[in-house]
Formats: structure tokens, C-alpha cells, sequence
């Protein structure tokens, strides 16, 4: 089974956050004057009043944009509850908003996932699955490698008979630039073990997905 790319966590390594009189970050000098370079190279003025701000403003904002650098989503995982009353059927959270942006334009990736997985004995409360998608959705990512990595995670560490992930997305980099296309959305999924091998159980998941 293919695995997608490691992607290591390195953006918190070079930077230790400072906190200012008022509680937030202290963005460091030479981000501010990279985000200054790009408002000039784009056509504007850094320094007018409207903008003065902004690096800053947009320095603390990508540190939160991707802040799942910082997290390792295998350990939302962790704990887990066998006593479910002999429970071992299909475990859907579908519907998830999620905010990414794309690796290749830094634009927004809006979208729902919809996490599913089989367990054998063990099961995770629900909203570990979010805070597994939020950990790699709040990094650069492509859609693919994103639903790929929240599934190998599941199955990783859950253990389960089998996992199946659906996203539904739209790409910033289509909608405002290049092709300016609207309305569309992108469409991936990954299915492993039982969703897999099991034309009924990835039937049945496809279908309580609304799929």
C-alpha cells in the first residue's frame, strides 16, 4: 500500500513564539518584511496607513493557518474505549468543514470531509477524528495527500477492519486566479481494508456518506 509523503513539521523549529503586552504573537522582523516585499511587488504601498498593520496581521495569521505543523494527529488517537456494548458496525462523522490552503499557491482549500472507519474492539471519541483532520488540513497540503494522511492515520493507529475518507473541496487557486472557474468542487477519497475488499461495506459507507 502506497503511503503518501511524510511531511515533517519543521515552520515551528526556526521560531519560538514571543508574546507581546497585549497577548499575541510577536511576529519576527524578517517575516514582516516579506510580507512588506510582496505588498510592494503586488502594486501597493506598505507603508500607508491601511497597511501598516498588515504584516503583522498576516504573519500571526499564517502561524494559525498552519499551526498543524506544530500538532502530531496520532496522538488524538490514543485513547480509546472498549466498552461500547458489543458495538463493531460502521462509525461515521460526516459533514466536517475544514479550512486548508494549497501548497502550490498558499490559496484556501474550503471544504467537508466525511471519516468512516470499521472498528474491530476499540473505538475513538468523534471529535479526535476532527482534531485529526484539522491536524493535517492546517498545513500546505494538496487534496489528495490530505485525505490520504487522515485515513493512514486511522488505520495506523486505530486498527480497525477498515477506514474510508471523502473530501469535498473547493481550491482558491481555481476560483480566484487562472481559470476563475466557480461552482465546482473537487472530490477524493481513500478506502482501506473492508471499504476496500467489501464491495457492500464500501457500498453501504458510500452511501450513508451521501456518495
Amino acid at each position: 500500500m502506497n503511503k503518501p509523503e511524510k511531511v515533517f513539521p519543521i515552520a515551528h523549529i526556526h521560531y519560538d513564539d514571543e508574546i507581546d503586552n497585549n497577548g499575541k504573537v510577536v511576529v519576527p522582523d524578517e517575516v514582516q518584511d516579506a510580507i512588506r516585499t510582496l505588498i510592494r511587488w503586488s502594486g501597493d504601498d506598505p507603508n500607508r496607513e491601511g497597511l501598516l498593520d498588515t504584516p503583522a496581521r498576516v504573519g500571526r495569521a499564517w502561524r494559525e493557518y498552519c499551526s498543524g505543523y506544530a500538532d502530531d494527529p496520532a496522538a488524538h488517537l490514543l485513547r480509546t474505549f472498549q466498552e461500547v456494548g458489543g458495538y463493531h458496525e460502521l462509525v461515521l462523522l460526516k459533514d466536517i468543514p475544514f479550512q486548508s490552503h494549497c501548497e502550490h499557491h498558499m490559496a484556501p482549500i474550503t471544504g467537508k470531509a466525511s471519516i468512516a472507519y470499521m472498528p474491530t474492539d476499540r473505538v475513538v471519541g468523534i471529535s479526535k477524528l476532527v482534531r485529526v483532520l484539522n491536524g493535517f488540513a492546517q498545513r500546505l497540503q494538496v487534496q489528495e495527500r490530505l485525505t490520504a494522511e487522515v485515513a493512514n492515520c486511522i488505520w495506523d493507529n486505530l486498527k480497525p477492519h477498515g477506514v474510508a475518507v471523502v473530501i469535498e473541496a473547493t481550491h482558491g487557486c481555481m476560483t480566484g486566479r487562472g481559470v476563475k472557474v466557480h461552482g465546482s468542487g473537487m472530490v477524493t477519497s481513500k478506502l482501506i481494508g473492508c471499504f476496500l475488499d467489501d464491495q457492500s461495506s464500501r457500498k453501504e459507507v458510500m452511501s450513508l456518506m451521501g456518495y
